[in-house]
């Protein structure tokens, strides 16, 4: 989604949005690499205010997701959705060849050149930030047997699991003589 900053005026603009997942090269890796799979567009809602030297772009984004459990391996469906806020200022396209230090207000802070400012990035980066880096199923998932392999969430295993500290299993044989 691109803003035409001549748009925005002195009242708030409102968009609300939807874009295929294919519009977003990083989410399209995503799918490809089997990390998540997306079942629905992106949707977003965005309010962009023209204050001061820059713009504010406040939004919501949101799309749906299948996912494999990080303990059980099932998939699983989930609405994932992120709210946001960005600051837009006007750049000269400038490239500092020095480092750095970046305060608070940067990391919310993006630049921009002409007169359009590109969501896309944004959007993915949320998307991507929203999607768990250790998936659940359900938050009480059980998983597997470590020496079965069963899905312990179906039924208990018929295993012999007795409880071993590997920390302290090279001295299970270990006889002290007094």
């Amino acid at each position: 989604m691109k803003i035409h900053v001549t748009d925005i005026k002195e009242k708030p603009l409102q968009r609300v949005t939807e874009e295929a997942v294919e519009e977003f090269p990083s989410l399209v890796e995503m799918k490809e690499a089997a990390e998540c799979d997306f079942l629905a567009p992106v949707r977003l809602e965005v309010t962009i205010t023209r204050e001061y030297d820059h713009i504010r772009v406040q939004g919501q984004v949101g799309t749906a997701v299948r996912l494999s459990c990080s303990r059980c391996l099932a998939d699983y469906e989930t609405d994932i959705s992120s709210a946001f806020t960005i600051f837009y200022t006007p750049t000269s396209g400038e490239l500092l060849d020095e480092e750095i230090e970046l305060t608070e207000e940067d990391l919310v802070s993006a630049g921009y050149e002409g007169d359009e400012i590109d969501l896309a990035p944004v959007v993915a980066e949320q998307i991507i930030m929203a999607i768990p880096l250790k998936p659940l199923c359900k938050e009480e998932c059980l998983g597997l047997c470590s020496n079965c392999g069963a899905d312990l969430n179906v039924a208990p295993c018929e295993c012999e699991r007795a409880a071993v500290n590997l920390k302290f299993s090279a001295l299970q044989n270990l006889k002290i003589e007094k």
